[in-house]
């Protein structure tokens, strides 16, 4: 079932974007199964899950941390965290470059932008990133590499708002794409989950983030 799933999501995206596989509450055989079905991208929401499973799971799999991260927990992800999909401070980044240079590793990062019409989301307004992007501090950080942006678009059923959401943040992306600096070189925006994927990639997501559609409900 979960294999059938993920090659159904697979077929319709057509390479255009990444799939990264939402693994935040499933057990581990979920995820073994995902895994021997091709995917071996996963995302996970909270440090303390994703530390409990690494160890259980092929050292091949690239975890991504898509939830609201604490600087206090980055040590704990450091030695083997792919990508950090959730920074929204300077903060945060230069506790991310200190854990990794205790691993001699550079950590891929995307900056979190606020997009949805909600309070509940994180993340940095356009303006907020751009200055980040900009502050001579990153000079100093040879231990991560900011890669591409991210976000959540607001939950509705309404298809169009989404899609504004998503299109209006691909113009930021595109806008923030010219930065070139030693450790900025844009590649990746992550938008789109399950119920949203679709128009995500339309709009030129390059990963989505499918749990439910995989996994099934909560």
């Amino acid at each position: 079932m979960i294999a059938d799933r993920i090659h159904k999501i697979e077929h319709e995206l057509q390479g255009k974007a990444k799939l990264i596989a939402v693994t935040k509450t499933k057990p581990v055989e979920f995820l073994r199964e995902a895994y021997n079905a091709g995917s071996y991208r996963f995302g996970e929401n909270k440090v303390q899950e994703m530390v409990e499973k690494q160890p259980a799971l092929p050292a091949d799999i690239e975890w991504h941390l898509i939830g609201h991260l604490q600087s206090n927990k980055v040590k704990y992800i450091a030695p083997f965290v792919a990508m950090i999909q959730s920074v929204d401070s300077l903060k945060l980044l230069q506790e991310i470059n200190k854990q990794a240079a205790k691993h001699q590793r550079v950590i891929n990062c995307l900056l979190q932008i606020y997009i949805a019409d909600e309070e509940t989301k994180f993340g940095l307004a356009p303006d907020e990133a751009e200055d980040l992007l900009n502050t001579p501090e990153l000079d100093s950080l040879a231990n991560v590499r900011l890669v591409g942006l991210m976000g959540l678009a607001t939950n509705t059923d309404d298809q169009e708002k989404v899609r504004q959401e998503f299109r209006g943040l691909k113009r930021l992306y595109d806008k923030l794409a010219a930065i070139r600096r030693n450790n900025v070189a844009f590649r990746e925006l992550s938008m789109g989950m399950s119920s949203d994927y679709q128009i995500a990639v339309e709009e030129g997501s390059t990963m989505v983030r499918v749990g439910s559609a995989i996994f099934g409900a909560r």
